[in-house]
């Protein structure tokens, strides 16, 4: 049996109904897989909550005192400094001692309303949103042009592999 890569931590029991930790730990895996990482080498922390802790947390973090979908805290800064340049991926700490890349949160309310309006299963944009915080825990970003463009066609390719549709819908 495979260590766990993702530690759950879920406050809103609504996540059991799509079994969070389970979609984190897939979505994880393909992530770092895709980036030839060794998922047995590293850990993510996941918090599945509402939307009220989110906001709480999006205010503290962001400054912006609303609920968002997704939110990530990498370990460490990994970004590339050319806009459309591959992040440092990181490196494993010791053997048989997984490296933390980072924290993701993740609102309930925010996501069933937001497959809803966009006419998905909860099940795949869930497993979106997860890539893409992972991503983040990684150094991909998406405020420059290049950066969201490189970051969206892993996104594309990873959920591909899931046999989720681009969520992009190009």
């Amino acid at each position: 049996m495979l260590e766990p890569l993702v530690d759950s931590l879920i406050e809103d029991p609504r996540w059991e109904e799509i079994d969070l930790p389970a979609l984190a730990e897939h979505a994880a895996r393909a992530v770092l897989a895709d980036r030839g990482l060794v998922p047995e080498d590293f850990e993510i922390s996941l918090l599945g909550c509402d939307d009220a802790r989110i906001a709480v947390l999006n205010a503290d973090f962001r400054g912006k005192a609303s609920p968002t979908n997704v939110l990530s805290w990498p370990s460490d800064e990994r970004a590339a400094e050319d806009d459309g340049g591959e992040p440092d991926l990181p490196e494993p700490f010791a053997p048989g001692i997984p490296e933390a890349l980072g924290d993701i949160a993740i609102a309930y309310e925010t996501c069933v309303r937001e497959a809803g309006d966009q006419g998905k299963a909860l099940h795949d944009h869930v497993l979106h949103l997860l890539v893409h915080g992972t991503l983040h825990l990684l150094g991909f970003d998406h405020i420059r042009e290049g950066d969201a463009a490189l970051m969206e066609e892993i996104e594309v390719r990873v959920l591909d592999r899931m046999g989720i549709l681009n969520p992009y819908g190009e």
